[in-house]
């Protein structure tokens, strides 16, 4: 504390509290809340007075800092923001700067957008999204710029226009979706004012009728523009008279002489004019023609109709599409249609002339590796048939982005149903739900790898690559990073690529890519099945920590009802989550010999559900309802097994096929 250069809690009201791993922390007084490493950091809490949860802020709050502008609902003092983490900080010296609480800079605040413009801090450790989880998600990243998207409450639409006293929109004004572009994570709502309305949709009656008729670079009107309440009119003006661009009103004119020019010229020019409109139609036309069919070959399309036609099985289930198809599809990708974003691109949900209904992924970037993919994953999924595999329909290059037309799958993916809050809560998931979803799963990797026509790698097997449909049934997806692999060959020597949480070590450090990777990362999904983890979490000392390494020391360590989810040791016995748990463990073995293969995975899974015990459930209450209890099958931890092989051969002949 006396060395005042270096010493780190500047804020009024913090502590100096001795760290017990060495050194210091700081923390706000009692009382206080906030950051107490910046200036002015720690602060009063919010409260439930009208203070934090009003529609209005007080009088006379700041609204600037330098050349910066703060609307409501950010805020410069307490009182004067709609929520704890809009509070910002106006730090005078040497000049005015702006910051968030937790230092990043502060360039400009768009209300209308929801966008705020910051600079990155130069010293800090965390992404920006993990300091404010909640309301803030990175929309744009320009090098030492990054754009966060806000969001005013965590709450949906749908929930927050029900319960009127915390609904923060004001009237005149739309409630609008924010959601996370990378994860597609919910992030809350924001307001806007509607169309013919301008203002700060915030504050009570902020949103106040816009005079179109005064803005006439926005609006057009040739002719008599009349204001309306949240609209306008446009009339035509009066026989005899023309409209003035200059004047922008009705001036007449000398009508017999307009008549007498207009009939002697009328002929000449509605010919020059018909001609010049079809010349210039098929001028239009001829370039659109040439400019696609420059892109079809760019995209490699001469190729890809070379691997359909080569392969009548492949040429039955999968098109070329042309552009006016999709676009009639997506009513010309109309933004009303998207149902997702990925790290990759947009999905459309589209309807085609037969009536199917399809999405359609458009990628975001225009690179090389993109069409390669794109290439990659047609002439995969072109060979594979299988109910638990995502089907194709094909795709179209006559774009300067690739598009894909895959079936439509309705219900999101697992990874949505394990781990993300609907109404503050997990959805429930019975233990028979996850063993079945467990064995689609395995069933199509195994197919994948053993039964396609040449034997396929997916290289990205993850929760969030498996969508559910209707009937929640699991189909894997996303095969751009995929390899195919003759049946003779072991492994294949490729760059590394996939996901950290899912990644197989033995690959990641040599390269070396074989069927057990796909069944190290099927191994990262039992255990999210198991535990209702995400596969990087945070422990509970704030740490992010790897799922598999977590599982593999901990269950060695601690009783099994610390381990698993609290919802499945009340459905099943204890032995058949042991045998589940067991198989996981052998997935996720560090060495490749001692894995499994899917094969193997499968029929142990398929015992395991017709096994399933209809024990009674050993917790209070009945069996929790999920989506839609097993003999146990132990095995060693190199899949030694508990039966002969005659017993284990009569349970298979029962196994559904």
């Amino acid at each position: 504390m006396e060395d005042k250069a270096t010493y780190a809690c500047v804020s009024n009201h913090s502590i100096c509290q001795e760290a017990p791993i060495g050194g210091y922390v700081c923390t706000c007084s009692q009382g206080f809340d906030g950051n107490p490493y910046v200036v002015n950091g720690c602060i009063l809490p919010a409260s439930p007075s009208p203070e934090y949860e009003t529609m209005q802020p007080k009088a006379n709050c700041p609204t600037s800092c330098g050349n910066v502008t703060v609307s409501f609902p950010f805020g410069l003092e307490s009182g004067c923001f709609a929520n704890l983490q809009m509070y910002l900080v106006c730090n005078p010296e040497p000049a005015p700067v702006l910051q968030m609480l937790g230092g990043a800079v502060v360039t400009n605040i768009s209300i209308d957008q929801g966008i705020l413009h910051v600079l990155k801090p130069s010293n800090q450790s965390h992404s920006l999204t993990d300091i404010y989880p909640s309301l803030y998600a990175i929309s744009g990243d320009w090098g030492g710029r990054v754009d966060l998207k806000w969001a005013v409450n965590s709450s949906t639409c749908l929930v927050a226009t029900v319960y009127k006293d915390s609904y923060r929109c004001s009237s005149y004004s739309d409630c609008i979706e924010v959601t996370d572009n990378k994860t597609q994570a919910r992030v809350g709502y924001r307001c806007k004012c509607s169309p013919g309305f301008g203002g700060n949709p915030y504050i009570k009656d902020g949103c106040t009728d816009i005079d179109e008729c005064m803005l006439p670079d926005e609006y057009t009107c040739n002719g008599i523009c009349q204001n309306t309440f949240g609209n306008y009119t446009c009339t035509s003006c009066p026989h005899g008279t023309y409209f003035n661009d200059r004047t922008r009103k009705c001036n007449s004119s000398t009508v017999i002489l307009g008549v007498t020019i207009g009939v002697s010229s009328a002929g000449g020019i509605l010919f020059v004019a018909a001609v010049f409109a079809i010349l210039r139609r098929k001028w239009k036309s001829s370039v659109q023609k040439r400019l696609r069919k420059r892109y079809f070959h760019k995209n490699k399309g001469i190729l890809l109709e070379q691997l359909i036609s080569s392969d009548q099985s492949a040429g039955d289930g999968t098109n070329i599409f042309s552009h006016e198809e999709l676009e009639k599809a997506t009513n010309n990708f109309d933004r009303s249609r998207v149902v997702g974003h990925g790290g990759h691109g947009t999905v459309y949900k589209g309807i085609l002339t037969d009536q199917r209904v399809v999405a359609i992924k458009r990628s975001k970037l225009v690179a090389e590796i993109e069409i390669e993919q794109c290439i990659n994953e047609v002439s995969i999924l072109s060979h594979v048939n299988h109910r638990n595999v995502v089907k194709l329909y094909g795709c179209c290059l006559e774009t300067e982005i690739p598009l894909l037309v895959y079936e439509f799958i309705s219900n999101g993916t697992l990874y949505d149903i394990l781990h993300r809050e609907q109404n503050g809560a997990l959805l429930p998931v019975s233990w028979e739900e996850r063993l079945r979803i467990s064995i689609e799963i395995a069933s199509a990797l195994a197919y994948l790898h053993s039964a396609a026509s040449v034997s396929i790698l997916h290289r990205d097997v993850k929760s969030m690559n498996i969508l559910l449909n209707d009937s929640y049934i699991a189909k894997v997806s996303d095969f751009g990073a995929s390899r195919s692999i003759p049946i003779d060959q072991t492994h294949l020597v490729t760059a590394v690529q996939g996901t950290f949480g899912y990644l197989d070590p033995e690959y990641y450090h040599t390269g070396q890519l074989n069927e057990k990777s796909d069944v190290y990362s099927f191994g990262v999904i039992l255990l999210e099945l198991l535990t209702r983890k995400k596969p990087i979490f945070e422990n509970g000392n704030g740490e992010r920590q790897n799922l598999s390494n977590y599982f593999l020391w901990v269950i060695g360590e601690r009783p099994l009802e610390e381990v698993v989810d609290e919802q499945i040791m009340c459905e099943e016995s204890e032995e058949a989550i042991v045998s589940m748990v067991r198989l996981a463990e052998e997935c996720l073995s560090l060495t490749r010999g001692d894995r499994p293969t899917m094969k193997d995975v499968e029929m142990r899974l398929q015992m395991l559900r017709v096994h399933q015990s209809v024990a009674p459930p050993r917790c209070d209450g009945e069996r929790t309802s999920g989506l839609g209890g097993a003999v146990p099958v132990p095995a060693g931890r190199h899949g030694s097994r508990q039966y002969s092989l005659e017993q284990e051969f009569l349970s298979s002949a029962r196994v559904p096929r």
